[in-house]
């Protein structure tokens, strides 16, 4: 009996890496998160390390160690630890008068991506910036080893460390898109035989899809690279510093146009972004809108590697019970990777970038693509070992453009333990793309977070630029031709 229990304890506290996890924590796929937050009141680094102790510092990832080589066969795993919440927790000291101060920022976290996690601790730091910037009053700055979860476990897990800041009691208030197929009443024979069909039809489209995204996944991985512009990645772009730079603007225009064009939040942000790349591109290429130019640019093939979370998300209700009680829930990496295209061109009609946008989406919905790219990733590591995957996931990475992501965030202001934030811009680096963009939603805005490797993109404020006049200049359009009344 105490055999048992004992074991028992053993297997509690002992938890081998997923095989994601083991890819990010691989030499040559070393990826970590980093999170800005801004605060609108001046940092308070003791209550931040309070509330750590009594939040994150109780999920089990978070407290534990990485064993690279003591796990069963040999194989890593996570061990439990004692966590020392104030190792954690960083402030560098500052001068008050400091001349610039956003720049100040801007070089911190980029002098972040040079310096690695340190492996004899849990994989995680924050860093308390007391620096006022033109958005926030003081800085708070999370860095997360990948392996520790995918973006949305690791963002949901955030979240649950929040309260709203009207309510000191309450989680924050999340959207949830609720996925519906076909009418809620199936009642007459008429109904159902049509509805037969429109599942039939939908099964086809979904092998269809399915068919060709897998093709075109195993054609990237032989030879199909896109072309050469001047956002591809150089050879070793995962090593260099990372700038990162952020735009905030208002979640009420992208809905405005969402709505005007009955379209998704998704559709529109993927329509500004190859607007606002195009315009980019153009500037880059010191093009004039002719019709051979605009010819060329379609030409381009510029996709992205996106990766798509395959868990069912855990609900941040249950990550902070979890972590009040010290209990388990699911948790990890679980996701597929598709690969997403993007058009681009110089288009006369701004809203020609939403209806190209709108045409990839909803293809790749429905596709498996994502569920085939995860179970031919997990066949690799199994027959031929982490190494082989890691050189498969490189070959897709390195024959894609950029990283392209978004992120659906709270309703109304949140605080985190005892700072109301003003902004939160989340971002990735460690992987072999020199341009990663990220769209996070909070309150009524959207920011903006761009991470360029400047040796290839030596200009990523002036990318945040394009971004920002692309929905002005897509805003505008529906304006002028009174689109926006069709707004419920």
């Amino acid at each position: 009996m105490e055999k048992n229990k004992a074991r028992d304890m053993v297997e509690e506290e002992e938890e081998p890496l997923s095989p994601c996890s083991r890819l990010f924590n691989s030499p040559d796929f070393n990826c970590a998160i980093i999170v800005t937050m801004g605060c609108k009141v001046k940092g308070n680094p003791p209550a931040i390390i309070d509330g750590l102790k009594h939040t994150l510092a109780n999920h089990p990832r978070f407290s534990s160690i990485l064993d690279m080589k003591n796990g069963k066969k040999g194989k890593p795993r996570w061990v439990r630890t004692k966590v020392r919440v104030e190792e954690h927790v960083i402030v560098p000291d500052i001068e008050p008068n400091t001349e610039n101060p956003d720049q100040y920022l801007e070089d911190y976290i980029s002098k972040l991506t040079t310096v690695p996690l340190d492996l004899s601790k849990p994989l995680w730091e924050i860093h308390v910036l007391c620096l006022k910037t033109s958005n926030a009053e003081s800085i708070g700055i999370l860095k997360i080893h990948h392996s520790l979860g995918d973006g949305m476990s690791l963002m949901s897990l955030f979240l649950a460390c929040t309260r709203k800041t009207s309510d000191p009691e309450a989680l924050p208030t999340v959207a949830v898109q609720k996925k519906q197929f076909g009418p809620s009443c199936y009642i007459g024979f008429f109904n159902k035989i049509w509805w037969l069909f429109v599942g039939l039809w939908f099964i086809l489209r979904l092998v269809f899809n399915t068919f060709i995204d897998v093709l075109m996944f195993a054609l990237t991985i032989c030879f199909l690279g896109d072309t050469e512009t001047p956002l591809l990645a150089k050879p070793g772009s995962e090593l260099k510093p990372k700038k990162f730079v952020y735009r905030i603007i208002s979640f009420d225009d992208v809905k405005l146009v969402k709505n005007a064009v009955n379209m998704t939040v998704n559709d529109v942000l993927l329509g500004v972004t190859q607007a606002g790349l195009s315009r980019y591109l153009t500037r880059r290429y010191d093009q004039a809108a002719t019709p051979k130019s605009k010819d060329l640019m379609r030409r381009i093939r510029l996709r992205s590697a996106i990766m798509i979370n395959l868990r069912p998300n855990t609900g941040i209700e249950a990550l902070a019970d979890m972590m009040a009680k010290k209990s388990k829930c699911r948790w990890g990496n679980l996701f597929g990777y598709i690969l997403l295209p993007f058009s681009l061109g110089l288009e006369t009609d701004p809203l020609e970038y939403l209806r190209r946008a709108k045409v990839t989406v909803d293809r790749k919905k429905h596709s498996l693509e994502a569920v085939f790219s995860m179970a031919f990733f997990k066949l690799i590591l199994k027959v031929l070992g982490l190494k082989a995957s890691v050189v498969l996931v490189r070959k897709v990475i390195h024959s894609t453009t950029l990283s392209f992501s978004n992120v659906v965030g709270p309703k109304e202001e949140i605080t985190f333990h005892g700072h109301p934030l003003s902004y939160i811009a989340p971002s990735v680096f460690g992987h072999p793309h020199a341009l990663t963009l990220h769209f996070q939603s909070y309150e009524n805005k959207v920011i903006i977070s761009v991470t360029a490797d400047p040796t290839v993109i030596p200009d990523p404020h002036k990318m945040c630029d394009d971004l920002v006049e692309s929905l002005k200049l897509i805003k505008s359009s529906v304006l002028e031709r009174g689109l926006y009344e069709m707004e419920v």
